[in-house]
């Protein structure tokens, strides 16, 4: 620091020629909050863009109801086979339903990638229609389908062979994605990989026009399982709406805020202990309390300005990289979470200077002036 009029274009000037006297220690600190705010929209961005994702595959299947075994979980992986198949012939003989489409959902382990076992004539029914880019409807038991933005993951064409389920499937077929799955596969077949035959894990229904209606006659029909309207479904299936996600959020950004506040808070620390003399010669020119402290958050605003147009371009850079490298990973960033990382990176980079700020504020001039 220098003596100088506590004025907008010398301070600029002054808190510029500070970060510039230590380089290294100035760049640890903008890449501390940079990091911070990558954190942030990370982990907010691919939990709730997954959400949303999932949710419009769900919707695209183009059903009015979901009607699944009793205490069933909202996330489909974790759905058993233990619904009879035959319970769909009598679901599409009540007058309020119009299609019914069974399906077998299985685990890909390897992939983590939900497999589902349909009836290609009832869910193509459903669906209003696969849209082939590539290939046509499966012919045989061995064949799949895939979704165009899985195929593009593992650069599968039409015709290529692939293990799923630890069974090898040709692909058949490239469809558009939003219709439930990555991959679908025979019903037949999926219950013997599964060792589920004659029973499914879930129905999409659609109904022929008053849903309300359809759902009371399912209910009534069956009464121990769970009948959900698409619509019911959505609205569950909200990161608002999940209370298991809400801790590992709010973990992973306190993480992030206290190691950019420890950061702030050593860097800043060392920089008032380096600066003693000039700080007693500031206060000997006249500098208030309030200036010194001004003076040193200023400077750490600065250095927050940084991180965060930093860590906002390297989050945009990496959604795009993103994209290109894991088509399959949605990486959801909001106006909102934009807003609330700048909020949480500038509260703590303010919270890790005050401490510095304040002890330098409280210096003694002459104490200060003889420090070596």
């Amino acid at each position: 620091m220098s003596p100088t009029t506590y004025s907008g274009f010398s301070t600029t000037r002054l808190l510029w020629n500070n970060l510039k006297a230590r380089p290294t220690r100035s760049a640890l600190s903008v890449l501390a909050i940079a990091l911070q705010v990558c954190l942030v929209l990370f982990v907010v961005g691919l939990t709730t863009g997954a959400i949303a994702e999932w949710s419009k595959r769900v919707e695209g299947v183009g059903a009015d109801l979901l009607v699944q075994p009793p205490n069933a979980s909202i996330f489909f992986a974790l759905s058993n086979a233990v619904m009879q198949e035959s319970v769909g012939e009598s679901l599409a003989e009540l007058k309020t339903v119009d299609q019914v489409a069974p399906v077998l959902l299985v685990m890909n382990l390897p992939t983590l990638d939900l497999v589902y076992g349909i009836d290609y004539e009832s869910f193509d029914s459903l669906s209003k229609g696969f849209h082939y880019l590539a290939g046509a409807p499966p012919q045989s038991l061995d064949e799949a389908i895939v979704d165009d933005i899985k195929a593009q993951s593992l650069k599968l064409k039409v015709g290529d062979k692939m293990v799923l389920l630890n069974h090898e499937f040709t692909i058949c077929g490239i469809v558009s994605h939003g219709k439930g799955a990555r991959f679908f596969i025979s019903l037949k077949k999926a219950q013997e990989i599964a060792g589920a035959e004659g029973r499914v894990s879930m129905f999409y229904v659609r109904s022929a026009g008053d849903t309300e209606r359809a759902r009371q006659q399912i209910v009534k029909l069956l009464p121990q399982n769970r009948v959900r309207s698409m619509a019911e479904y959505l609205t569950l299936l909200n990161s608002d709406q999940l209370p298991e996600l809400k801790p590992f959020q709010r973990s992973l950004i306190a993480v992030g805020v206290i190691i950019s506040f420890l950061v702030v808070l050593l860097t800043m620390h060392t920089l008032v202990l380096e600066r003693t003399r000039e700080i007693g010669i500031l206060k000997a020119l006249g500098y208030s309390r309030s200036g010194i402290v001004r003076l040193i958050l200023s400077e750490t605003l600065l250095m927050a300005f940084l991180g965060i147009v930093l860590g906002l371009v390297g989050t945009l850079g990496g959604q795009v990289i993103l994209k290109e490298v894991k088509p399959t990973l949605n990486l959801l960033i909001t106006q909102e979470w934009i807003l609330r990382s700048i909020l949480l990176a500038l509260a703590g980079s303010v919270a890790g200077a005050l401490y510095p700020a304040l002890r330098a504020a409280a210096c003694d001039p002459v104490d200060a002036l003889a420090y070596e």
